[in-house]
């Protein structure tokens, strides 16, 4: 059956139709995302087919199918075969009875994925469909229509579909990642898509502008500025009208700001009372509640995604360890006890705290239920890494590394795998915060 729906977005409307092949029995390929470890489908995408008689835009032939591929190597479900190594000519049928389906097993393809296009004027329309090389069946199969100067946009939307179609889960080549860039000489707030493209800047400050974080919605941005140059202040950028305001400009410390789901207040550190504790405040800047009340110092508060607790860093014991306190009992409990220098944490949607540790001078990261459990270490012997955030869905992590000398971000996957890099620009980028 077919299913066609229309989105209104705001470069116009996008069209799709997503079609599924009869199948004869279940599907072979199927992506278990909470299996501890997933095996990679090979899969091969040739150059995309002119879908009419006018070649325009030619370059697009390779530039649609790079994008899908990125995408799909970038979930780590996939492994993206060498072009090299086809039997196919190019221009072949994306007809299934036409396509020789022997000619991607000798290969060792798992998956086929064939597309083609066609641009008129400013539109876009491309179609593409997935097969099953081993049954030589096509498992999934979708038109799109959009603007060709948004061809990945388009085409992070139909890698969306492909996980989706394939795993039951929407995929995450939508999303949005904020992060601290100090290129200019300046560390500014930059904004781009989750894997690394369209940079752009979001703060002109010529300051220092620290740890941003990206709202639930994705619509706001929490980030602290010197700016006015009497220490770091929190402000909050509205990222649809470029509007910017402080919401704390409090004497002493007003850091570490950490959205609270629903979006409706944050906490941070404040030492308002003399010593650094974590408060929450709502977007008007008034205090709501203060979290902790200890000689220690206090920073780094990270929500539980219910809301009900919080995470944060603190000196309490001698060194730096991580807590969590029930925001409705009111008790505090030590998270972590391994290691003598553990901060950072960050509480996925899965319930599950990503942290950094310092292990034979170098940081690492590490992942740990919140009851203690289960920990895990993610990255080791290459560098250091720093500034853990989970994915809109929990899934992946983005993090800084100075692996290649320099600090760019990187991401991989909740258990550590697929360990990608995403930023390649002049100088430092840290502190990312992904965001829907």
């Amino acid at each position: 059956m077919t299913r066609t729906w229309k989105v209104r977005f705001g470069f116009g409307i996008l069209l799709f139709a997503v079609f599924f092949a009869p199948a004869g029995g279940a599907c072979r390929i199927y992506i278990d995302i909470n299996a501890p470890a997933t095996r990679k489908f090979k899969i091969a995408i040739p150059d995309f087919q002119f879908l009419n008689f006018e070649h325009a835009r030619p370059e697009l032939a390779t530039a649609l199918p790079a994008v899908i591929s990125s995408d799909l190597d970038f979930s780590g479900y996939f492994s993206p075969m060498d072009r090299g190594s086809f039997l196919e000519t190019a221009g072949a049928s994306m007809d299934p009875a036409s396509i020789r389906f022997r000619d991607w097993t000798v290969i060792g393809a798992d998956l086929l994925l064939k597309g083609g296009y066609a641009c008129i004027g400013r539109s876009l329309e491309v179609e593409i469909r997935l097969f099953d090389v081993f049954r030589g069946q096509e498992i999934f199969g979708m038109r799109a229509l959009g603007d060709v100067d948004r061809y990945r946009y388009l085409m992070h939307r139909v890698g969306n579909r492909i996980i989706r179609a394939l795993s039951g889960h929407e995929g995450f080549f939508l999303t949005k990642i904020a992060f601290v860039g100090n290129a200019t000489g300046h560390k500014e707030i930059y904004l781009c898509d989750y894997d690394g493209y369209r940079v752009r800047r979001i703060t002109a400050d010529n300051s220092i502008a620290l740890l941003p974080r990206l709202s639930p919605d994705g619509g706001k941005l929490m980030y602290n500025s010197f700016r006015e140059g009497a220490g770091a202040m929190l402000y909050m950028r509205d990222l649809a009208t470029g509007e910017t305001r402080r919401i704390s400009g409090r004497k002493g410390l007003n850091t570490g700001a950490c959205w609270a789901p629903g979006g409706g207040k944050v906490a941070l550190t404040l030492s308002v009372k003399g010593n650094p504790d974590v408060f929450t405040i709502d977007l008007d800047g008034k205090i709501r509640q203060r979290i902790t009340s200890h000689w220690g110092i206090d920073v780094s508060p990270a929500f539980s995604p219910d809301g009900r607790r919080v995470a944060f860093v603190s000196n309490r014991s001698g060194s730096p360890q991580i807590y969590i306190r029930d925001l409705a009992g009111g008790g505090v409990e030590r998270l972590t006890f391994d290691g003598k220098y553990n901060t950072s944490p960050v509480w996925s949607r899965l319930d599950r705290i990503a942290f950094v540790s310092m292990d034979r001078g170098r940081f690492d990261i590490y992942t740990v239920r919140p009851d203690g459990t289960g920990l895990r270490r993610l990255t080791e012997d290459q560098g250091n890494n720093e500034d853990p955030c989970w994915s809109p869905d929990g899934r992946y992590l983005v993090f800084s590394s100075s692996r290649e000398g320099r600090y760019h971000l990187f991401m991989m996957t909740e258990t550590g795998q697929n360990q990608k890099k995403i930023t390649s620009m002049k100088g430092d980028q840290t502190a990312p915060s992904w965001g829907p």
